[in-house]
């Protein structure tokens, strides 16, 4: 450990008479450079970010004249130099710094305004190369702001464009100085940008493009075989403070990038249970992305009815809300297509607490928004490489690949097996299809029963199979639904022969599940017994 101990305190305001200035976000560059100019403050900055500055007007000393050395391997090395890190990192109060400065003829810098090479934005493409993302490493960059963040006793380091303009203020208001406190809050938003920054690359490297090129191409497949990286490093921003969490004693707040996967179009914020309904009902809907138009209604997460029509929305919401039509109260409702007048004011006409579609008709916004207190979403595309899903446990956090969306249909089929004498026929196939992906989505343990591309009944969490395909049944006979030829769907093997032969009872003529049971000949045997067709997934889908 380093001691400094002897080091005298610094003065609490810093003054600033020379500052550095390389971003590459050029936004509020040439505001913030005329400010600083007009306190006298020396500007010095390195290519482009130079070349902005003298268009906007300013005077700028090249960071190669100061270090007496060209930009060299194409911008790859201009800041790495003593004369530049020299001048950051010297301590004011310490005579010995201060000496070894003048010795070397190096000026002191008081702040550092970088911000870095568009890393995450570089690789967000789904053809991105490793020669491309490397590229896009920002090493110069990161050296400075560390270097100013680590003496933020004496240096401002500046990496927010969202900070220039108080940066700036502060420095009108107090004769050139910038205070403790301000530079401190500062390096906090440095070492934690530097930090994000790195975390960002790490995860690429952890899986990423080949060095061929050519990036994962998501889905079910390549979620599931992306590898998860040894350390896990969680540096998100706070994109907002919520009111509460699940409950109102409960603090809350949403950390990352919202605006990746949703537009919030109108209505209260969304709460923290909101926001857990929300990516659920993204989730499921991504399943449906090639299908006929489709609507799912969700609450508590779980989809309590689904429904597809080729005759559009309208249809496939009379179905979903068909299946149950107590639970849709307060639910959310989410489409495949964008939203029409006529599918609008069917959902209108039962209380909704939000609405998601990928766009909305022209009038469907306005008419929607008459109701103050229901929140309108824009689902945007699934990214082409998602996170790992987290959950905190006790001692830690979990994570986990995500259970990407399935297959095409015709992928699926060609994967499943049929280990009963009678194979589905091809309504029973597309049915199947249909209930095995919304039955993904149901917690566990989950039972679905679908027909004519609706869910007819959907069994939740319930502690048996058994228990979730009483609940489902009930529902649906509640609704005054007739399960007589009907599919079922289960998330995981059927452990006795008693799930499937309760089905039976309840209409279905065809089931899929994983298999996988010690149980499988009985379960077969008793589907062959009452002419059952039945498809075998090879994979459980689990969700607790």
């Amino acid at each position: 450990m380093i001691e400094t101990a002897d080091l005298p305190a610094p003065d609490d305001r810093a003054p600033v008479r020379r500052a550095l200035l390389s971003v590459s976000d050029k936004s509020g560059l040439a505001e913030l450079g005329r400010r600083l100019a007009a306190l006298g403050v020396e500007l010095l900055s390195t290519g482009g970010t130079a070349r902005a500055l003298r268009d906007a007007g300013l005077d700028v000393t090249d960071v190669a004249d100061v270090t007496g050395f060209p930009e060299i391997l194409g911008g790859r090395v201009k800041s790495l130099h003593p004369r530049v890190h020299g001048g950051i990192l010297a301590r004011r109060t310490s005579a010995a710094d201060l000496a070894e400065l003048d010795e070397h003829g190096i000026g002191a810098i008081d702040l550092v305004v970088v911000n870095l090479y568009p890393f995450r934005e570089a690789v967000a493409s789904a053809d991105v190369t490793d020669a491309l993302a490397a590229e896009n490493v920002d090493i110069g960059g990161p050296g400075m702001l560390r270097a100013a963040a680590k003496n933020f006793a004496f240096v401002g380091a500046v990496v927010d464009p969202g900070d220039y303009d108080a940066v700036a203020q502060e420095l009108e208001d107090h004769g050139g100085t910038l205070g403790l406190a301000t530079r401190r809050r500062l390096a906090h938003a440095a070492f934690a940008h530097t930090a994000d920054y790195d975390a960002a690359i790490a995860a690429y490297f952890a899986g990423g493009a080949d060095s061929e090129g050519g990036a994962a191409t998501g889905g079910a497949e390549d979620d599931a075989a992306a590898p998860l990286p040894d350390a896990l490093f969680l540096d998100l921003p706070r994109a907002e403070a919520l009111r509460y969490g699940e409950n109102p004693h409960q603090a809350a707040a949403l950390y990352g990038d919202p605006a990746a996967r949703y537009e919030a179009l109108h209505g209260k914020a969304l709460s923290y249970n909101n926001l857990l309904d929300l990516t659920a009902a993204l989730d499921l809907i991504a399943e449906f992305d090639a299908a006929p138009p489709t609507v799912a209604i969700l609450k508590h997460t779980n989809p309590c009815g689904v429904g597809q029509a080729a005759g559009g929305l309208e249809a496939a919401y009379h179905k979903a809300f068909a299946t149950d039509r107590q639970s849709p109260f307060g639910g959310i409702v989410v489409v495949n297509r964008p939203l029409d007048r006529a599918t609008a004011e069917a959902i209108d006409a039962v209380f909704t607490e939000i609405v998601i579609a990928p766009a909305f008709e022209d009038g469907v916004l306005a008419f929607l928004e008459q109701k103050k207190n229901r929140r309108l979403v824009r689902a945007l595309p699934r990214p082409a490489r998602p996170a790992p899903v987290l959950r905190s446990v006790a001692g830690g956090v979990l994570a986990q690949a995500p259970d990407g969306p399935l297959a095409p249909a015709a992928e699926l089929r060609d994967a499943w097996s049929v280990p009963t004498e009678r194979a589905p026929t091809e309504r029973e196939w597309a049915d199947l299809d249909f209930a095995w992906r919304v039955c993904k989505h149901v917690k566990s343990n989950a039972i679905v029963y679908a027909r004519d591309g609706a869910t007819l009944g959907v069994g939740a969490g319930q502690m048996s199979r058994i228990d979730a395909s009483e609940v489902a049944v009930a529902k649906g006979a509640k609704s005054g639904l007739d399960f007589a030829g009907c599919v079922v769907a289960s998330d995981a093997f059927f452990p006795f022969a008693d799930g499937l032969e309760a089905a039976a009872e309840a209409g279905a003529v065809a089931a899929v599940q994983p298999g996988g049971s010690v149980r499988d000949d009985e379960v077969v045997a008793a589907a062959d017994a009452r002419g059952l067709a039945m498809a075998f997934t090879g994979r459980r889908h689990f969700r607790h």
